[in-house]
């Protein structure tokens, strides 16, 4: 019995130590058990360097909003593709999984560089149309627009040019009426012209004076001007020479085949001329100042002469003849010539 007693609690005492020796297999299970949290928390933890991922959407808002001007914001995107937001770690390398982050950034400058974005599209058709968007002011401000105004008279520059063609047309077709150059001419039939060389210059003798461009004037009615040039001679010598001297406005006229010229010499104290050269008057021989004094009221009456009729050939009344010569298509000689007192009607 006392073998058998032994006996059992031998194996007892084996089983107790079995059991003990498999108690810490047991419980080292439920300590990898508690471990397993820890690495689900690691693995948890692990992703927090990603954590730029959910900023994503941020980022690309902030890309959005500096595409319509909003330079300044917190985060703003740069060309480098860095962030200004609090904690980015000056030379930190971005993880391998944050490329996906920083495609829309590279996405954004190459739309900045390359193909307009669809709302850049959409400014740029509001712009041609003349239209402003918030944001575009930057743009503008680069770009010199063309005002609204100057747009506006563009279209109207072919039709300015054309009421120009028609006044002209219009000017060249004008002429004087004839009752009233009749009647202007009756009016002046015993007029004397005075001299006023304060209000208009006498010119001065000079043996080498030719008018001014009359070697360009065609035809034979200009060759009067062609050939003149002053000469100075004594009564004797005009009187011998020519049928008609007059006293006409101050100055010494001799009158020759139409024209009435300056009788220079003939009287020293008598040679006040407004201008040198040859006066047209017609087979008539009207005296020049009267001839004169008829121009200088018809052209008065149709816009072109804004002196007085003085019966004197000065500077104000040869820049009105120029002027309707000019528009009548005559040769512009600024003086009373045979086509230009035909065409106003009096010769």
């Amino acid at each position: 019995m006392k073998k058998l007693t032994s006996l059992l609690i031998s194996c007892s005492l084996a089983l107790a130590g079995a059991a003990l020796a498999q108690q810490p297999v047991e419980q080292q299970s439920p300590s990898k058990g508690k471990r397993a949290p820890e690495k689900t928390r690691a693995t948890e933890a692990q992703p927090r360097p990603n954590a730029a991922k959910p900023e994503a959407p941020a980022a690309k808002q902030h890309g959005a909003m500096k595409e319509h001007g909003a330079t300044n914001q917190p985060g703003a995107m740069k060309e480098g593709g860095a962030t200004n937001e609090p904690g980015a770690g000056k030379g930190r390398k971005t993880p391998a999984n944050q490329e996906s982050t920083n495609a829309p950034k590279t996405d954004v400058s190459s739309q900045r560089e390359g193909a307009p974005t669809p709302h850049a599209k959409h400014q740029a058709e509001q712009h041609a149309k003349g239209m402003k968007e918030p944001g575009a002011e930057s743009k503008a401000a680069a770009t010199p627009a063309v005002p609204a105004a100057a747009a506006g008279r563009a279209p109207s520059v072919p039709a300015a040019g054309q009421q120009n063609a028609q006044a002209n047309a219009g000017a060249r077709a004008k002429k004087p009426d004839p009752q009233q150059v009749q009647q202007i001419k009756s009016q002046h039939a015993n007029f004397r012209a005075q001299p006023k060389p304060q209000q208009v210059p006498p010119v001065t003798y000079n043996q080498n004076y030719r008018v001014q461009g009359s070697e360009h004037w065609q035809g034979p009615q200009y060759e009067v001007f062609r050939s003149y040039h002053p000469e100075w001679h004594d009564q004797g010598w005009y009187r011998s020479h020519y049928n008609r001297v007059e006293l006409i406005g101050g100055g010494y006229y001799f009158w020759n085949n139409g024209y009435w010229y300056p009788a220079w010499g003939y009287s020293p104290s008598a040679q006040y001329y407004a201008y040198d050269g040859p006066i047209y008057v017609g087979q008539h021989a009207e005296p020049p100042d009267k001839v004169i004094a008829d121009v200088q009221a018809v052209l008065q009456q149709m816009g072109y002469y804004k002196g007085e009729v003085d019966g004197l050939l000065g500077p104000l009344t040869r820049e009105a003849l120029a002027g309707y010569q000019a528009d009548q298509g005559l040769t512009t000689t600024e003086a009373i010539d045979e086509p230009t007192l035909e065409s106003l009607g009096m010769s």
